[in-house]
C-alpha cells in the first residue's frame, strides 16, 4: 500500500510538460483537466531571502582575471585596425583662429584626420547638449579636443597630432564657481547664464525657526575636485561594414545611452548602429556618457578601417569627467540641549565647461544637504555654474558624499560649541520611523538611531571617550 500510495502522489505531481510513453497517451482523456500554475507560492523564513550571504562564493569571470586572460578592448585587434589620437587644446578659453592639419595629413603612415567641422551634429550632453566632440569655434577648457588622427601604429598617431597647427585668440578664463554666479561675471558660454541649473526646497519658515533658537552656527565648507582613476582608461575600437552599419566596442557603462548620441552625432538611425559593451575595469559613473566614440566612427569612415582608441592617463585627468567640487554654505539655529530648529544651506557646484551629468548631481545633493536630521523649518538653495575647468560629471553618490562631509563637519562644530557629545546631539536630532524627508517623504525602515548606538557599542565610544 505505501509503494502505490508513493505511485499516486508521483502522478499527481506530473506536469503536462512531463514526457508520456505512447501507452499513456493513448489512455489520456479527450479534454486534458485544466492545471492551475503555480500551485504554491514559496516564501522564504525571515533572514534568510539571501542565503548566499555568508557564504564562500566564486565570482565567474574570477579565473580569467586571476590569470591575466580577460579581454578588456587595449587587448582586442582586428585585421588592418588603425590607431587613433586626439589633439587637447591645453588653453582653458580661446577662440580657435584656424587649424591647419596638412603636416600630418602628409606624415607616411596617416591615414585619416579629422576636425569638429567634419562632425555632422558637433555637440552631446547627458541633460544639455552643450559639449562638442572636437571645439571648431571655441575652446572651453584645456581638455577639448580640437582635431583627431588616425594611423598605423599609435606612435605615428602621436607625432601626428604634434604636427597639427593650432592658432588661438586666448580669453579670459573663468575659474571660480562663485565669481561665476555674479551678474556681471564673464559668460563662459555667451549670451547664457553661466547658472544652468537650480533647485530649491523650502520647509516651514526659515525666520521664525532662528528667531526661536537659543544658539545660531555658520560654516562654510568646500571640497574638490576628484578623478576616478580606473586602471583601465577610455578606450573604444569603431569599424563600418559594407552596408553602411557602425559597430562600436566601447567601455561605456550605459551602452543604450551612448547608442542614442551616436546616432544623433552621426546623423544615423539607431537602427544601424551596433554598440558591444566589453568587460569594464572599472567605472564608478566617469564611463556613463560618450567620449570618443562618434570620433572614431568618423575616422574609420574616412578611412575604411577598423580604429581604436585609448586615452593615456594624461587625458584620463583633463579630458574625462570628474566629481564636482561644492562650495557649501550652513546656517543652524538650535536649542541650547542641541535640538535643531532651523537650517538654511546654498550649495554651488562647480560642474566646470559643460553641463553632463551635473542636474541630475543637483537634485540629488539639494535633497540630501540637510542630513538624516528631523528639521521643521529648512531652506535649501542651489545652483551648477559653468566654469573654463575640467568638466565635472556622474560619480558614484551623485553629490551625496559633499553633503554628507559638509552636515556632519557642522554637526561637529555645533556640538564642540555647545559642549555635548557627537553621538547624544546626533540621536537627539535623527530620523524616527514615519518621519519625512525634507521633500515630504514619509520615510519607512528607519533605524539611524540603532544603528549609531549599535556603532558605538562595537566601538566603545563612550569608554574610549570620545
Amino acid at each position: 500500500m505505501p509503494g502505490k500510495k508513493k505511485v499516486a502522489e508521483k502522478k499527481r505531481q506530473r506536469t503536462l510538460e512531463t514526457p508520456r510513453t505512447a501507452e499513456e497517451v493513448t489512455r489520456l482523456p479527450a479534454v486534458v483537466p485544466p492545471v492551475a500554475y503555480p500551485i504554491e507560492t514559496l516564501v522564504p523564513e525571515a533572514r534568510q531571502q539571501t542565503p548566499a550571504v555568508g557564504q564562500r562564493a566564486q565570482r565567474v569571470d574570477a579565473r580569467m582575471h586571476g590569470l591575466g586572460q580577460t579581454q578588456y578592448i587595449d587587448d582586442l585587434t582586428f585585421p588592418g585596425m588603425l590607431h587613433a589620437k586626439i589633439k587637447r587644446a591645453g588653453i582653458a578659453s580661446a577662440r580657435i583662429v584656424r587649424i591647419d592639419t596638412s603636416a600630418a595629413e602628409a606624415m607616411p603612415g596617416v591615414i585619416a584626420v579629422l576636425t569638429g567641422r567634419e562632425i555632422p551634429v558637433n555637440s552631446f550632453g547627458a541633460t544639455i547638449q552643450d559639449q562638442p566632440l572636437l571645439a571648431d569655434e571655441r575652446v572651453f577648457h584645456a581638455g577639448d579636443g580640437v582635431a583627431a588622427v588616425a594611423a598605423v601604429t599609435e606612435q605615428i598617431a602621436v607625432e601626428a597630432i604634434g604636427r597639427i597647427k593650432v592658432e588661438y585668440e586666448p580669453l579670459p578664463a573663468l575659474l571660480d564657481p562663485l565669481e561665476a554666479l555674479k551678474d556681471d561675471a564673464r559668460k563662459v558660454h555667451p549670451p547664457h547664464s553661466n547658472i544652468y541649473a537650480t533647485k530649491m526646497i523650502r520647509k516651514g519658515d526659515i525666520e521664525k525657526g532662528f528667531a526661536a533658537s537659543d544658539r545660531v552656527f555658520e560654516g562654510r565648507f568646500r571640497t574638490q575636485m576628484v578623478e576616478h582613476v580606473s586602471l583601465e582608461p577610455h578606450a573604444a575600437i569603431a569599424d563600418w561594414d559594407p552596408n553602411g552599419r557602425l559597430t562600436v566596442w566601447s567601455t561605456l557603462g550605459r551602452i543604450t545611452l551612448g547608442r542614442a548620441d551616436l546616432a544623433r552625432t552621426l546623423k544615423l538611425p539607431m537602427s544601424r548602429i551596433h554598440v558591444i559593451a566589453t568587460i569594464v575595469g572599472g567605472n564608478f559613473g566617469g564611463k556613463n556618457e560618450i567620449t570618443q566614440e562618434p570620433v572614431l566612427a568618423l575616422l574609420s569612415r574616412k578611412a575604411g578601417r577598423p580604429v581604436k582608441g585609448v586615452y593615456t592617463r594624461g587625458e584620463e585627468f583633463t579630458s574625462t569627467t570628474t566629481r564636482h567640487p561644492f562650495i557649501m554654505d550652513y546656517k543652524t539655529g538650535v536649542t541650547r540641549d542641541g535640538r535643531i530648529v532651523a537650517r538654511k544651506v546654498c550649495l554651488v557646484l562647480d560642474g566646470g565647461a559643460y553641463c553632463s551629468f551635473s542636474e541630475t548631481t543637483l537634485g540629488k545633493a539639494c535633497i540630501l544637504a540637510s542630513g538624516p536630521y528631523k528639521i521643521e523649518n529648512l531652506f535649501v538653495e542651489a545652483f551648477a555654474v559653468y566654469t573654463n575647468k575640467t568638466v565635472a560629471g556622474a560619480m558614484r553618490g551623485f553629490g551625496a558624499p559633499q553633503t554628507c562631509f559638509a552636515y556632519e563637519s557642522h554637526m561637529d562644530d555645533i556640538a564642540a560649541a555647545l559642549g555635548l557629545d557627537p553621538l547624544d546631539i546626533r540621536l537627539l536630532n535623527a530620523f524616527d520611523e514615519g518621519s519625512a524627508s525634507p521633500t515630504g517623504q514619509v520615510l519607512q525602515s528607519v533605524v539611524v538611531k540603532q544603528s549609531l548606538a549599535k556603532a558605538a557599542e562595537r566601538f566603545g565610544w563612550k569608554e574610549a571617550g570620545q
